[in-house]
């Protein structure tokens, strides 16, 4: 009896460890599934008679599936790494790069060159420091690197029709880590280094945009940005909820479009402060203005003066569109001020389509649902409720960061010059808001 439970025991004993040895092979070890909080990928483009060459710079440790030779405590072992570097671009590289030319994906692509280096290396600064340096021979055991800190620089030829065509790219490279920020370099032909800097998958980036390509993709943007705006929206929402004709609403919308329309612009020539708090202390006045908006409707508010207001709060809600068409300026290409001219038509349509919405909605909800002054202070006190929790978390963000006072020099004249004309502007604006307002009173009262 105790002889069969012992060999019952042995042979569950073995199932065991045989099920735990499979699950073992079956789960590969964190060397092999680790992926990388954040890479930084390096790329160039260049066009050259019939020959579009795309050079990358990948850190070794986003294609970490793969098996690399090493030796010692855990060095890369380049004198045998060779076919395991290629098989890693083309695992991990290869088949994630589009390149499109005058929007024809080019089907044809070849790896030319490629080889691991230090992440020290300076040779990615310049495109002919690059080539140069992945052209050498690969690097021996002398270069005691772990692998996991090496970084692959691989060389692509696409074959083209003419290097002036327009060319586009749809790199997914976004794969390689949580967190990947590329800097693409365009070198197109005749012409200086176009660089761009992103974050994940920024879709199809076209590195020449034609004009109506930028007007579109631009008036898009700003479109779209009002509408997921829910902030923007509010303000909208309480500008109107007193006013609901279209002759009450052209001096207040107006004299919104116009400041927002100046600080934007402004911010893109660079007049808006650097200053890291600067961003939190807009997002907080936008709160803010909501907040004021949806009071000032509780109260009763006077108006005739609402246009005031509302330039003044433009203002801010400017600078707040600005952050956004920081970032996509980049995109434009040639095109930056038409393509900032579009991005402000598309939020103005996007703002005439919201109101063409809210407006029939109010008024028939003060028709039909409830007395006017009522829906006017029951509709303003929930938005000012969403309002009033924004201002307090972002005034807690804020509050994060240290003011310091910048100091008296040359540069801060300059800022001063540069403020003082966007000081004019507004004055010059403000000053045909009101000439529009009374011109507008005059009308009404005949």
């Amino acid at each position: 009896m105790n002889i069969k439970l012992s060999n019952e025991l042995s042979v569950i004993a073995r199932i065991l460890l045989l099920a735990l040895m499979m699950a073992y092979m079956a789960v590969p070890t964190s060397r092999a599934h680790d992926i990388p909080a954040s890479v930084t990928v390096h790329m160039y483009v260049k066009p050259e008679g019939d020959t579009l060459r795309l050079l990358l710079r990948v850190p070794l440790e986003s294609m970490s599936e793969l098996v690399y030779p090493t030796w010692g405590p855990g060095y890369l072992d380049f004198e045998r790494a060779d076919p395991v570097l290629l098989d890693a671009a083309h695992v991990y590289l290869t088949e994630e790069l589009q390149v499109f030319e005058n929007g024809t994906l080019i089907e044809d692509k070849m790896i030319t060159a490629y080889r691991a280096t230090s992440p020290q290396d300076r040779s990615i600064q310049s495109w002919e420091a690059a080539i140069e340096n992945i052209k050498k021979p690969p690097l021996n055991n002398d270069e005691r690197l772990y692998y996991g800190q090496a970084v692959l620089d691989v060389l692509y030829e696409f074959p083209i029709t003419s290097d002036q065509s327009r060319f586009s790219i749809h790199p997914t490279l976004n794969k390689l880590a949580s967190i990947t920020n590329t800097v693409l370099r365009f070198i197109p032909a005749g012409s200086g280094e176009r660089v761009f800097n992103y974050v994940g998958d920024p879709g199809v980036v076209e590195l020449d945009p034609s004009l109506l390509h930028a007007l579109y993709e631009f008036m898009e943007l700003g479109f779209f940005h009002i509408l997921e705006g829910i902030d923007h929206i509010l303000f909208l929402l309480c500008l109107v909820i007193p006013l609901r004709s279209f002759r009450g609403l052209i001096p207040v919308v107006t004299s919104f479009t116009v400041a927002h329309s100046i600080t934007l612009i402004s911010t893109a020539f660079g007049v808006a402060p650097q200053a890291l708090w600067f961003a939190p202390l807009i997002e907080m006045l936008i709160a803010l203005s909501i907040v004021y908006m949806a009071f000032e409707n509780i109260i009763g508010a006077k108006l005739e003066n609402r246009w005031m207001v509302a330039f003044g709060f433009g203002l801010v809600h400017g600078f707040g569109f600005s952050f956004l068409l920081s970032d996509s300026m980049q995109f434009a290409g040639s095109h930056l001020f038409t393509s900032l001219l579009s991005f402000n038509l598309g939020v103005e349509i996007g703002q005439l389509f919201i109101l063409a919405l809210v407006l029939p909605v109010l008024n028939l909800l003060f028709k039909y649902v409830v007395k006017e002054r009522t829906g006017e202070i029951l509709l303003s006190a929930l938005v000012a409720h969403s309002g009033w929790h924004w201002m307090t978390e972002r005034n807690d963000r804020l509050s994060e960061y240290v003011f310091v006072w910048p100091e008296f020099n040359a540069a801060f004249i300059a800022e001063l010059m540069r403020w003082g004309m966007l000081a004019v502007i507004v004055a010059i604006a403000s000053w045909g808001m009101y000439e529009l307002a009374k011109y507008i009173d005059r009308r009404a009262v005949k």
